[in-house]
Parts: C-alpha cells; structure tokens; sequence
C-alpha cells in the first residue's frame, strides 16, 4: 500500500514534540505533505526544519491544496470541532489531540460526522496504550477480576501549573487540569469498566491556589489571568451500582511533585496500573502479583502507529470516537456539578 498522506493542523509544542518525528520514524508509511498553524511564521518554520513541502495560516486551504489522506489536529481545545469536522469533510481520517472538544454537544456531533462519513476518528489517548493497561484489560475480559465495582483514578501534580499555551484559560481550554490530564486516569478507568451507563455524577473544585502567585515547577504562570480549576475532586456512579473517583490538580499542598495512580477493585481481584499490580486470594492464601514491562515505551509513538494501521485496515482502532465522547461527557457533568454545587442526572 502508499504511504498514507498526513497533514497536521497546528504547529505547537505536541505537534513539534510527537506527533512530527514519530511520523517522520514512520517513513515507509507515512508521508506528511503539509502543516499549518494560525501563527504562519511558526507554521513555516516547522515545516522548513521537518522537510514539509507546504505550509498555510488556513487549514481549509492547506486541506484543499494537499489532499492528505490522515490528519493530526493539535490545537488549543476550543479549536477541536471545527478542525476535525473541515478535516472529515475532506474526506481524511482524524486523530486529534485529547479531549475531544470543550463540550459534550460537540464530542457527540464529530462522532456522528465521523460515522456519516464513514471515516476513523480518534483521539490522543495515549496512556491507554500502555502495557500496563493491557495487562489489566486482559484481564478484565477473561472475567479475573469478576465484577468490577469501584475504581479510584488520581493525577495530582503538587506545583505543576503550566506557564506556557492556554493551559489557564477557561475559554480555550474547556477547564484545567480535569480537561488536560484528568481525562487520562478516567478514559483508563472506564475503558476497564467497560463504559457502564452513566447514573449520577458530582464534584467540588477549587481555584485558591493557582489565583495566587506562587512556586511553579512548570514555568511561571501569571494569577492575575488564572479563570480554571487548580484541583477538582469528583464523583461518578453507574446504573449497574459501581462507582469511580476522580482527584486531579495542576495545584495542590501534597508530598509528591507529581503523582499518577488508578486502583481497580473487583470482587475476585483487584489492581493498581502504576505500576501494574494485582490483588487477590488463592486457596487460603492472599496473593500479590507484580507485572514487569518496558517502562520506557513510546506511547505516543504507540498511538500514532495504531491510528496509522487502523486507517490502512490492519489493526482495530484502540481509541474510537465513540469512547471519547462518553469521557467527554462525565468531564462536563464533572464541571456542571462542581459549579453548581449539585450532582448532575445523567
């Protein structure tokens, strides 16, 4: 088969960072035929230093003159929909980058213009690429850990508020650090769960903190201009009577400068992904058991290459649009029980 096509829209830090030199590492399957960026100085530049033959200001335009085959949208979160929808009506399969937008209504309507146009849509899931979440899935569909019924996910960063992009900004971004990297810990958890239907959700957040000048192990940020979440803590029941917890902070007084962690608890077993651990009972014995796994996998790169065969038909997409929506949809009603001080019906 030819190398797929790829044009990315959006030439900030992930695109430089990943989603360039990880198709670049993909040459006999990848070709990128074009980038842009609103900033064109930044557009052309990073074409220039990636050998990308064009470069544009307009997505549109570099969509029309390209005709690329796959696109990579790598924008701020506000700009999701419409680079996505563009994307698919020019007939290209997407990956964009997580989440899928600043709002559930539009999750839902890339995912129906993604299946009216009979196109892959994914996301930039990366951490449920994981060995260590493979590991438990497996799990999980072969019945080990019987019925699964709490999960409790954390990204909590001590002092770890960006000082660059718009991670502050509440109308690019959509929130803070439950739109940025709480979505991670719960696309993994209800991935394992196997999106069980939605009962009731809640949630308190807090902004004390990053409202305030202060020590910054992410860059300076500025409080005067700081309208996100520094911590949320939440809430999610499931009609079948299971439950998940949600904490994630870009600020908060804890010991660790940063801390991932997800337990899952099931009724023959239990887990922990990080590091990937099991917990149960055999014969009149409690056992523990420990999984070993290349800890310095690409998972990014693992993204990249999944998305790129499922487009030429030779794997199973691992993200779908589908599963992103539903994650969307529990961030929102995180954020609208948080705000109103009352759980949300879902």
């Amino acid at each position: 088969m030819a190398k797929l096509r790829a044009a990315i829209i959006g030439a900030g830090q992930i695109a430089k960072k990943s989603h360039i030199p990880n198709y670049l590492s993909m040459g006999d399957e990848v070709e990128i035929v074009g980038i842009c960026d609103r900033n064109i100085e930044a557009a052309r530049t990073t074409a220039i230093e990636n050998g990308i033959p064009y470069w544009s200001s307009d997505h549109k335009e570099m969509l029309d003159m390209v005709n690329p085959d796959i696109v990579n949208v790598c924008v701020p979160n506000k700009f999701h929909y419409s680079a996505v929808c563009d994307s698919l009506d020019a007939d290209c399969h997407v990956l964009c980058e997580k989440p899928p937008a600043v709002s559930y209504k539009e999750a839902e309507l890339m995912m129906k213009k993604a299946d009216e146009c009979s196109k892959l849509l994914s996301y930039g899931f990366h951490l449920r690429h994981g060995e260590n979440v493979r590991i438990m899935k497996e799990k999980a569909l072969n019945g080990e850990f019987g019925q699964i019924y709490f999960a409790k996910a954390e990204w909590l960063r001590r002092r770890g508020i960006p000082g660059w992009g718009n991670f502050t900004n509440r109308e690019i971004q959509g929130g803070g650090p439950l739109i940025d990297i709480g979505v991670h810990m719960l696309d993994i958890a209800v991935y394992l769960m196997d999106y069980p239907e939605i009962d009731h959700v809640s949630a308190t957040s807090h902004d004390l903190i990053g409202k305030r000048k202060g020590v910054g192990l992410m860059g300076d940020w500025d409080p005067q201009k700081f309208n996100v979440e520094d911590s949320l803590f939440g809430f999610i029941r499931f009609k079948n009577g299971a439950g998940l917890s949600i904490s994630t902070s870009f600020a908060l007084n804890m010991k660790e400068k940063d801390r991932k962690s997800l337990e899952i608890y099931g009724d023959r077993l239990g887990a922990s992904l990080f590091p990937p651990e099991t917990f149960g009972e055999e014969g009149s014995m409690l056992t523990d058991s420990s999984y070993t796994f290349a800890k310095d996998e690409d998972l990014h790169l693992k993204s990249l290459r999944n998305f790129v065969k499922a487009c030429k038909g030779e794997e199973k997409l691992l993200v779908t649009a589908e599963q992103g929506t539903y994650v969307q949809r529990i961030a929102e009603a995180l954020y609208a029980s948080a705000e109103s001080g009352e759980a949300v019906i879902l």
